[in-house]
């Protein structure tokens, strides 16, 4: 039986999303949620791969580099917002996140 390529990338991407929107939901930790949230995007990243190679396209590595680039700026500026909400709560859980409120 021959196996797909294409559908390997395609269940390993599935997979990956999957273990990024589970543990974005359950976690508490802002790092873990981030991380989580990069997990997808990488997901992303792949499906978007895997298609255009499958239609002979170069549209999806341009979105792959856009993603990545959005993704870069997010680590950047995600960062230092938990920096900056560690200094002021002395923890980076996402419940104690209430000091951002009115």
């Amino acid at each position: 039986m021959m196996v797909d390529h294409q559908n390997i990338y395609l269940i390993l991407s599935a997979l990956l999303f999957v273990i990024g929107a589970a543990g974005a939901i359950t976690r508490r930790n802002a790092i873990i949620v981030f991380m989580c949230i990069e997990i997808m995007l990488g997901a992303v990243n792949l499906v978007f791969l895997t298609f255009s190679r499958a239609n002979q396209s170069v549209e999806g590595t341009f979105m792959v580099l856009f993603i990545m680039a959005v993704a870069a700026a997010e680590a950047a500026v995600g960062l230092a917002i938990f920096i900056l909400m560690y200094r002021k709560a002395g923890s980076i859980d996402v419940d104690r996140f209430n000091i951002m409120k009115w």
